[in-house]
């Protein structure tokens, strides 16, 4: 849904379901954690301002993106109706970057292929730390945001399914 010319933040809130039903499970990365902790807020506030209550929404915090995978695992057999990963990795020098990269989503596809709960990928592969501040709150909006509307319209259709 990214790209340069759109803001991550704006969507049709009215074709939104009414959360308030559903448990939401968040992981959240500690490395990169001026980016992780801005990626949080936007999914909270939105989770909220669709009707999800405090009590609703389970926040765990683990040390980097590669152990999200594991994270969410976990977070997926706390009874809750979707999870969001939450996590930035921004390219360095070396191979790690493309390493973690490809582990990660890999992994969370893997979560969601084998298990019943999905999990939402919020994690911000940037080439540089400015692009990361731009999706996490900056001029483009908040990548938060979108998972957290993301995490709403999959929790429904679990409902349905």
């Amino acid at each position: 849904m990214a790209t340069a010319n759109n803001n991550l933040s704006e969507y049709d809130k009215a074709s939104i379901p009414n959360a308030k039903d559903f448990r939401f499970g968040i992981v959240v990365s500690e490395w990169n954690s001026e980016i992780t902790e801005g990626l949080l807020k936007g999914a909270l506030e939105t989770l909220k301002e669709h009707g999800a209550e405090d009590d609703n929404i389970v926040v765990w915090h683990v040390p980097g993106s590669y152990e999200l995978i594991y994270g969410a695992k976990k977070m997926q057999e706390q009874m809750v109706n979707a999870v969001i990963a939450i996590g930035s990795v921004i390219q360095g020098e070396t191979k790690h970057f493309d390493f973690v990269c490809e582990a990660v989503a890999h992994g969370i596809k893997d979560l969601n292929v084998n298990r019943d709960t999905p999990v939402i990928f919020c994690v911000l592969t940037d080439n540089n730390l400015q692009q990361a501040i731009d999706r996490s709150g900056g001029k483009h909006g908040n990548k938060g945001t979108e998972a957290a509307v993301a995490a709403i319209k999959m929790a429904q259709l679990e409902k349905l399914a």
